[in-house]
């Protein structure tokens, strides 16, 4: 049995467009292209787009996505590494819900609330290690401390900001606009001054910034994941803006 490109698009969450673009980059190929030249595609390659969109959901960038497929011949291996990431996502889900539902209940009840229920499952200091490493304690305990001294309306607001910005900097790729536009650089100053919430920002820092958008792959997924090349564009407006206005 195969599908049309068209359906399996539809039941993937995803556009035609995306699936041509993973068989131009040899990912996923179809299993035959009719004499119309529509794509169809068989059982196997439902089993390797699993894989590409789970790998995506982790992080993955396409390159290393093909990298890891290149080197897992062993679908079963493959897979049951896979579900092993979805169960241990599932379980931290999991412990957010029932955080909630406590949260919830006592609240409802009047019931005296304990940190470690409230909070379980939302740990934000997991990427302590990673952002010391990158940028220094100072930088940490800094950041930290502005977050924990905002309240959840600001906290909420803030990352609203950055999403929104985020959706303008992809809506301006998708249109064909260039990091040199105006439109653009006005995008790169909100974000720039978005930034600047946590910590001051300089020309070598938001340069770095965006260069680490490209290079991490978490970053590249987060961006990609709408339109591919969005984060190389998005470093690139930021270099340019940078570049213009700001100083080190």
């Amino acid at each position: 049995m195969e599908w049309s490109i068209q359906d399996i698009a539809r039941r993937a969450g995803t556009t035609s467009r995306t699936l041509r673009h993973y068989g131009e980059l040899g990912l996923l190929e179809p299993s035959r292209v009719g004499i119309n030249g529509y794509r169809y595609y068989g059982q196997d390659e439902l089993v390797r787009l699993q894989r590409i969109l789970l790998l995506r959901r982790l992080g993955l960038s396409l390159p290393a996505i093909a990298e890891v497929l290149a080197g897992q011949q062993e679908t079963a291996a493959a897979l049951r590494t896979h579900l092993e990431l979805l169960e241990q996502e599932r379980e931290r889900i999991g412990r957010q819900i029932a955080a909630v539902r406590t949260t919830l209940d006592k609240t409802t009840r009047g019931v005296q609330l304990m940190p470690e229920e409230v909070l379980d499952g939302f740990d934000h200091t997991q990427y302590e290690q990673e952002v010391t490493e990158r940028w220094g304690r100072e930088a940490y305990v800094n950041g930290d401390r502005w977050w924990r001294s905002l309240t959840d309306e600001e906290k909420r607001d803030f990352k609203e900001c950055q999403e929104a910005i985020s959706r303008d900097f992809v809506a301006a790729f998708e249109s064909g606009k260039t990091a040199e536009d105006d439109e653009v650089r006005d995008i790169a100053r909100r974000h720039c001054e978005w930034l600047s919430g946590p910590v001051p920002v300089s020309r070598s820092y938001v340069i770095g910034l965006g260069e680490l958008y490209v290079a991490d792959p978490r970053f590249t997924a987060l961006y990609d994941q709408h339109a591919e090349g969005a984060a190389v564009f998005i470093r690139d407006a930021l270099k340019v803006y940078a570049e213009r206005h700001l100083t080190d």
